[in-house]
């Protein structure tokens, strides 16, 4: 059972592989296509094609391209009624046979709609009248006696990843554009949640000027309970920190420090990190440099913030 696994998986793999060899001008115009589409992309497909088509909607509408799912048969009672002169179709079919799609083409010339088809036959009705036909053709299925649609529907899924992520990049569609679209669940949570909306700030900083003593910082670490002092020139700018790690490595030196300033036992040059920067990246930040907390600064390097690694895991970032 393990070995015929295995077997589908890579007989799989090769299809995709093999579009690679496939792919031409026609992909790039399919592209420019949906780039100038002005309306909404119609998907259409019948059978497991059908189903291949819901998850190519649901990529273009999650990356920038907004797109409807179009049932032939729904379409022949009423739902042609979805189609606008302004938009564009993509027709999903391995074999190329229109079927249901034949009586689709008036309501499409009429309003003089492009056709993209994704098709195992560039010698098939549908590739014929198409107007960008796109080859995702396979030797053959995974299933063994060559029937059930599976490396073919699989190329096909892929190739139209391919499209939604090309026109997204095209597009200039950003991490925040796509963070609007999924406010929902653990990817929501890593593309809204900012370093602003977890750091500790106002009141609750530790900051204090570089000549202060350190007995009195370090009266201000423990009434402000985050085991850090965020040192400052005389203009407010950061200059250091001070953490519960420096204090062991001072402690070591068995020296009389308490009476020097805090300038004189800081650690000059924190990580820092900005507030408007993912909560995300600021974990790995953390992680790549073994700390367990980030300064944050404004544009003019005042610290505006402390953020601990356990305010980030909190908020279920990952």
């Amino acid at each position: 059972m393990l070995k015929r696994a295995k077997e589908v998986i890579l007989h799989e793999a090769e299809a995709v592989r093999g579009l690679v060899d496939k792919l031409d001008d026609n992909f790039v115009k399919a592209v420019k296509a949906i780039l100038d589409c002005k309306g909404k992309v119609i998907v259409t497909g019948l059978g497991k094609s059908g189903w291949v088509g819901r998850k190519i909607v649901a990529t273009f509408n999650s990356t920038g391209t907004p797109a409807l799912f179009l049932h032939p048969t729904e379409g022949l009672h009423g739902d042609l009624g979805l189609l606008q002169k302004d938009d564009l179709v993509l027709v999903i079919s391995k074999s190329g046979n229109l079927d249901e799609l034949e009586r689709f083409y008036p309501v499409i010339e009429r309003l003089g709609l492009q056709v993209i088809s994704i098709t195992g036959n560039l010698k098939s009705p549908l590739a014929l009248r198409s107007d960008i036909p796109l080859d995702a053709s396979v030797p053959s299925e995974a299933c063994i006696y060559n029937l059930a649609p599976t490396a073919s529907s699989t190329a096909a899924i892929a190739l139209g990843d391919a499209l939604a992520l090309v026109v997204q990049e095209q597009r200039g569609f950003t991490a925040e554009d796509f963070s609007l679209l999924h406010p929902g669940g653990t990817l929501g949570r890593r593309l809204s949640i900012r370093i602003k909306d977890l750091m500790h700030s106002g009141d609750d900083l530790p900051i204090v000027n570089h000549n202060m003593l350190v007995k009195d910082m370090l009266v201000v670490i423990t009434n402000k309970r985050l085991g850090t002092a965020l040192i400052v020139d005389d203009d407010g700018k950061l200059t250091g920190i001070f953490t519960d790690g420096d204090l062991r490595r001072v402690l070591s030196r068995n020296d009389n420090f308490m009476t020097k300033p805090a300038s004189a036992v800081m650690s000059p040059q924190p990580k820092l990190i900005g507030p408007n920067e993912l909560a995300e990246r600021g974990l790995k930040v953390m992680e790549d440099h073994k700390i367990t907390a980030l300064v944050v600064v404004d544009d003019h390097h005042h610290p505006v913030g402390i953020v601990h690694i356990h305010d980030i895991l909190k908020s279920k970032v990952v």
